[in-house]
């Protein structure tokens, strides 16, 4: 049963079946010192850059766009980032889920938005997009009766599969960034290599912020190895300018048919995606079920976000997965943290030069902290799984829902024959397990049908030893 805390304690961890109380550094309201506040904070915007900047430049390129409209994304990326961010932490009336999740760029999105752009131009993508926040709104404000089709067992199976899918984009990166002309040599073996270690040692073995800020510390070790090794080129830095405020409707805005159908479907794809980051941070992070409110709050939030990046030509925003395994490898929880971080995405949408020494970071530094982050949201999954008591029925649920989900994911092309809406939706990995695993939940076996499924015992209860007794 999904237990649904009250409001006002939301900072409280719970006590697991497995008898580990979960017990954040700093609990979602509390505010660190500045300093460290800072530091945290940077370290959620570096995580998060090299997929938030990446996705409008493979925008970019596909549609033959030159230098400056490939910048004009990429600060809009940033800019649009943090005031969605914001909108996720504080929260305005109803909107936002008011925990610390960090909004970017969604990959969801771009596997609709190339053909799109190709297709129809790039305003169809932007038209579709803020059609794609409607949706998302919707859905936000139905959850209240849907919420019924997302117990533990389901919003398990949606982390578990995330985390899943995002193994593969972190070895991407772990190999120096897909398409590199240098994937899997040595030297970006060694510098990824060099950073995971380098965050392992200093989380084992550092003492207050420099443990809880140890993804930050490696990441800049990483990257200072990386200057005389070559494979950082500044050339994009010197091109930057230093101050610009992006206008709305750069790109306009269209509305063709395909646009609204392929950009609906993958919100409703993104909004499950969210509905797992948000039981994921605060399973990890606060030892506890997510609540109805922080549940509707975020999928409202984004919609809101998505819709609101359309109209400053951004592409559409969604929670980051790997903002959310950063919160279950620290233990920090507050909000106020990712807030700080909010406020230096702005600050580096308006000051694109700045944004440019971030961006130029080599792909395989990023990859060394990425997997970590990436398989922490991994691990979220299970444990949502495995604090509920799971009998023979949840096990079948988990298999083919996890099975059949990252088969699709894993060999794509079992989908050529299908519709381009529904294969993108299907090679997700994400709906076709989510499907499966509410339905197959719903169709649960009831006892009073002759369908009783045995449970595992609790531990403490004593073995049957008197056989015959067993058998009356």
């Amino acid at each position: 049963m999904t237990h649904v805390e009250p409001e006002g304690r939301a900072d409280e961890p719970l006590e697991p079946q497995g008898g580990a109380t979960i017990e954040a550094r700093y609990g979602i309201n509390e505010m660190p010192p500045i300093g460290e506040a800072m530091l945290l904070g940077i370290q959620h915007v570096l995580v998060m850059m090299a997929s938030n900047v990446t996705i409008p430049i493979i925008l970019a390129t596909a549609i033959g766009a030159t230098t400056g409209e490939t910048t004009f994304l990429v600060q809009v990326a940033l800019l649009v980032a943090g005031l969605t961010t914001l909108i996720q932490t504080f929260g305005i009336g109803p909107v936002g889920a008011r925990l610390p999740i960090v909004q970017g760029t969604s990959f969801g999105f771009l596997v609709v938005s190339v053909p799109l752009a190709q297709d129809y131009g790039i305003a169809a993508v932007f038209g579709g997009a803020l059609f794609a926040g409607l949706v998302q709104v919707v859905l936000g404000f139905s959850l209240r009766w849907l919420n019924v089709l997302f117990p533990p067992i389901v919003t398990g199976i949606v982390v578990l599969v995330i985390g899943i899918g995002l193994l593969p984009t972190g070895m991407q990166l772990y190999g120096g960034g897909a398409g590199a002309d240098d994937f899997g040599s040595w030297t970006n073996l060694g510098l990824a290599t060099f950073v995971l270690v380098f965050l392992l040692v200093t989380y084992r073995y550092g003492r207050g912020i420099l443990s809880a800020a140890s993804v930050l510390v490696a990441l800049v070790a990483g990257y200072l190895v990386a200057i005389p090794t070559g494979k950082v080129d500044f050339t994009e830095v010197g091109e930057a300018e230093w101050f610009s405020i992006p206008m709305p409707l750069e790109f306009g805005l269209d509305f063709p048919a395909a646009a609204l159908i392929a950009m609906g479907a993958m919100a409703i794809a993104t909004s499950v995606e969210t509905i797992g980051d948000l039981s994921a941070i605060t399973k990890t992070g606060a030892g506890r079920q997510v609540t109805e409110r922080e549940l509707t709050g975020g999928v409202l939030a984004d919609g809101v976000s998505t819709s609101f990046a359309s109209l400053f030509s951004a592409l559409p925003n969604t929670t980051f997965g790997q903002n959310v395994g950063l919160v279950a490898f620290t233990g920090v929880m507050s909000r106020h943290v990712v807030s700080v971080g909010a406020g230096f995405l702005i600050f580096l949408g308006l000051v694109p030069k700045l944004a440019a020494v971030i961006a130029v970071m080599p792909a395989a530094v990023m990859g060394g902290a990425a997997v970590v982050m990436f398989g922490m949201l991994l691990g979220a999954g299970v444990k949502l799984l495995a604090d509920s008591a799971l009998d023979r029925h949840d096990l079948l649920v988990i298999a083919v829902a996890v099975g059949v989900g990252q088969g699709f994911a894993a060999i794509p092309e079992v989908t050529v024959l299908l519709p381009e809406s529904i294969e993108v939706l299907m090679t997700s990995g994400i709906v076709p397990a989510t499907v499966l695993a509410v339905v197959m939940n719903l169709a649960r076996p009831k006892p009073e049908s002759g369908g009783r499924i045995d449970v595992d015992l609790p531990r403490s209860q004593e073995p049957v030893t008197d056989y015959s007794r067993a058998r009356e």
